[in-house]
């Protein structure tokens, strides 16, 4: 079995994995299960109050997992999806609610650009609950030997895609009537802003 193969399984198990993406390493496992959440929060060692992003292989994936997602909220991810931006989006029916911290009319939503194995895994598996793969606070890791070795022995997968760029992801709020720039990341704040307008 691949590494792959065994992350896929993995998190089709419940379990938490440590994956590459478009950005940084990621601490992973499924968004439909609480209780991997809870996990995957804990191993990171943060709050669980903390909101977590679906990382999803597609738009399409992602209107599948979110169907009540408003149109205009859909047609301002189209034009940022697929890239290096963590998008917060209105969430009608609370789904996900374990994901969304305090907060669960609102959904953090990624849909990376991605080749290689995270690809193959993510095309798998539809999506995924990620948050980057180092304890609460600590840099975030672009090679797997950055990923601390607690989390790298805790996992139950690891799957190497090489360097990665380093930096996270942009995070824009678009639930208000203007976007806003939560974290300047992968993406200049301004022009993450003209794109999402």
């Amino acid at each position: 079995m691949t590494s792959v193969e065994a992350a896929i399984a993995a998190i089709r198990d419940g379990r938490v994995v440590v994956i590459p993406t478009d950005t940084v390493y990621g601490l992973a496992c499924t968004p439909h299960r609480a209780g991997a959440v809870r996990a995957l929060s804990a191993l990171k060692g943060r709050s669980p109050e903390q909101p977590i992003a679906i990382v999803a292989f597609s738009i399409e994936t992602l209107v599948e997992c979110v169907p009540e997602l408003p149109e205009g909220a859909v047609a301002r991810a189209r034009r940022l999806l697929p890239g290096p931006y963590t998008l917060v989006l209105p969430n009608p029916a609370c789904r996900f609610a374990w994901l969304s911290g305090g907060n669960p009319e609102t959904i953090g939503v990624r849909v990376p650009s991605l080749t290689g194995p995270a690809c193959d895994l993510l095309e798998a598996v539809g999506s995924v609950a990620a948050t980057s793969a180092n304890l609460h606070g600590g840099p975030d890791p672009r090679r797997l030997t950055e990923v601390p070795e607690t989390l790298r022995k805790a996992a139950a997968a690891v799957v190497d895609g090489g360097d990665l760029p380093g930096t996270p992801s942009t995070v824009l709020d678009l639930t208000g009537p203007e976007p806003r720039v939560l974290r300047e990341g992968a993406v200049p704040a301004d022009e993450a802003l003209s794109l999402a307008e």
